[in-house]
């Protein structure tokens, strides 16, 4: 096992040692579990989905497909796969982006002799930032909906301001940082040619099964049983086409460990002191200056102890009534994580990614430039959650 899996089994045995020595009641762990079971069920079915859609060649034909379009233009490129990156956040979440995107367009810039770096940061930037507009975009925003009491459509309806301005500082800091003339080093890339579909049959189901998970999301069906009912399209069609495919490995066990172990840490934690510490920094206003310390407070201890805990430890402390305190923690927990390798799942996979490809990583331009991107991005994006409320 890897660090990272330590980490996961640790965080979950903490968990129940808690659970067992009374230091968590066992009704507060039972309220804990029950809560996240739900989202258990679709964070490991649209990660299944996710995986199979990429085995299918989809992610590779569309990335493909815009290294084509982009005809050589550097400026061109950048504005396709930052849309393209910013989409599967939004639709299919944050860790598809950071864990199936990423090795697509590390696949790709050789392909097109295209710098690797500015491919790779814009997927962990915008698997961060662009997290904010669908409660499937991220695990926090699925437990932001349920405190808020918003259904998809009206969470949309809240967030899409925020998002928009969240992408477009983002964009702004690739360009300036990673993809203009002076970072890059090249004028033009060489456009590849397409990639040669190995099965056109499971190449059309994974992709329509994507097409209406999203449309029954935004339709109002259940999320878990969207990313369900679509995933097990995509698993049979794999059964029927290439059962080689269909491995034990599909299923995200890692994730779900990591998850359960921090929903039985976290509220230990806040037991112990974190929530007390936690209202001193949020205070008590709903807006204004509480949703700007909300946000900080998100932010800051995400990047100590990853986006999780710190939306689980801000949200103990923020009273149900004040939803734009409430979800400018969100927008600190989301787009805070940039500025340390481990500030959220997505990132530390990321970095994985970059490992195997030989892509090297300058940790003090990462941790530098994502901490302006953080600081300018919530800043902005608070300023229009405000003004939007």
């Amino acid at each position: 096992m890897s660090v990272l899996d330590w980490i996961r089994f640790g965080l979950l045995a903490a968990g129940i040692v808690f659970v067992a020595t009374g230091l968590l009641p066992a009704a507060t762990a039972r309220d804990s579990i029950d809560r996240i079971a739900p989202l258990l069920l679709f964070l490991g079915a649209v990660i299944v989905l996710a995986e199979l859609t990429k085995e299918a060649q989809v992610f590779d034909v569309i990335a493909t497909r815009l290294a084509i379009v982009g005809r050589g233009s550097y400026f061109a490129l950048f504005l396709l796969c930052t849309a393209f990156a910013s989409l599967v956040t939004i639709v299919l979440n944050l860790d598809t982006t950071a864990v199936l995107l990423t090795p697509v367009m590390l696949a790709l810039a050789p392909r097109a002799k295209i710098a690797p770096l500015p491919l790779a940061m814009t997927t962990a930037w915008l698997a961060n930032t662009a997290s904010l507009l669908l409660p499937v975009s991220n695990l926090t925003n699925l437990l932001a909906m349920n405190r808020v009491a918003l259904d998809t459509r009206a969470f949309a309806a809240r967030m899409w301001a925020p998002t928009l301005v969240s992408i477009v500082v983002t964009m702004a800091f690739l360009w300036v940082f990673y993809w203009r003339r002076g970072e890059r080093g090249e004028a033009r890339y060489q456009p590849p040619p397409p990639v040669a579909v190995a099965d056109r049959v499971l190449f059309g189901v994974a992709g329509v099964a994507c097409v209406l998970f999203v449309a029954a999301i935004l339709a109002g069906v259940q999320i878990g049983v969207a990313a369900l009912v679509a995933a097990v399209a995509v698993v049979a069609a794999f059964a029927w086409r290439d059962r080689s495919k269909l491995v034990w490995s599909l299923l995200p066990w890692r994730l779900l460990v990591f998850v359960t172990g921090l929903f039985l840490v976290v509220p230990t934690l806040s037991r112990l002191g974190l929530a007390d510490v936690m209202h001193a920094i949020v205070g008590s206003g709903g807006d204004g200056d509480g949703a700007y310390r909300a946000a900080a407070a998100g932010a800051g201890l995400s990047n100590v102890v990853n986006n999780l805990p710190a939306y689980v430890a801000g949200e103990q402390v923020i009273p149900a009534a004040n939803h734009t305190q409430l979800l400018s923690l969100l927008v600190g927990t989301n787009l805070g994580p940039v500025v340390t390798p481990w500030g959220s799942l997505a990132t530390l996979l990321w970095f994985e990614w970059c490992r195997r490809g030989e892509v090297r990583v300058p940790l003090v331009k990462f941790v530098l430039t994502g901490a302006g991107l953080a600081a300018a991005a919530i800043a902005a994006t608070v300023a229009v959650l405000l003004a939007t409320a």
